[in-house]
């Protein structure tokens, strides 16, 4: 199967494709590297990579920026990188990726858990993730093709939490997360959410 992982450099994306290319051929994509870049605020950025890449079987992002702060200090700029970067970006790799994506072939988004468990200064990523997870579920009902679209809304990351000095004991581990995109790539699901949290991914 031929695999376009985007946002392949972070804690989840490094696990993702370390998963997947023992069985797949994984292109890995970052912001400023890989096998290809793109910046998925620029649809001309997502057009060309995909002209590069040509047609593929599967397309997984994780990519997608975000900032913390509390709701009084939090400038429109915060709020806009939400929708311009998580979102929007993920939106137009779904819209333009469509075409590119072979029959029968899927889609997998990433979310988050900060819109199921709201905490303080999470308000402008809750937003993004919510509204990413409304836009799978409903995309889900107009594919065509046998074509699928899912997300993956992972916890807190365990080697994030070490990354950033705070006690990991309660987060799932990336090798962990990365099974979930696997169940969204091998089922047949379709507009589900999968909470990555507690260990690896079970079905059900």
């Amino acid at each position: 199967m031929k695999i376009l992982a985007i946002g392949a450099n972070g804690v989840i994306g490094k696990a993702v494709v370390s998963h997947l290319q023992q069985a797949h051929q994984v292109i890995a994509v970052g912001h400023s590297q890989g096998d290809y870049t793109v910046d998925i605020e620029s649809k001309d950025s997502i057009q060309s990579l995909f002209e590069k890449v040509g047609m593929v079987d599967a397309i997984i992002s994780m990519a997608g920026n975000g900032q913390m702060g509390s709701l009084d200090e939090m400038r429109d700029s915060a709020f806009l990188e939400v929708l311009n970067n998580k979102v929007m970006g993920q939106v137009n790799v779904v819209r333009q990726g469509l075409d590119y994506l072979n029959e029968g072939g899927s889609i997998t988004l990433t979310s988050g858990q900060a819109a199921n468990h709201p905490m303080p200064g999470t308000t402008a990523i809750a937003m993004g993730v919510a509204a990413i997870n409304a836009f799978v579920a409903t995309a889900a009902l107009e594919l065509k093709d046998g074509k699928r679209i899912n997300a993956v809304s992972p916890g807190m990351v365990k080697e994030t939490m070490e990354l950033c000095g705070i006690d990991s004991s309660t987060g799932i581990p990336a090798k962990d997360v990365a099974t979930y995109y696997q169940a969204s790539l091998d089922g047949q699901y379709k507009g589900i959410v999968f909470d990555a949290v507690g260990g690896q991914y079970e079905s059900a």
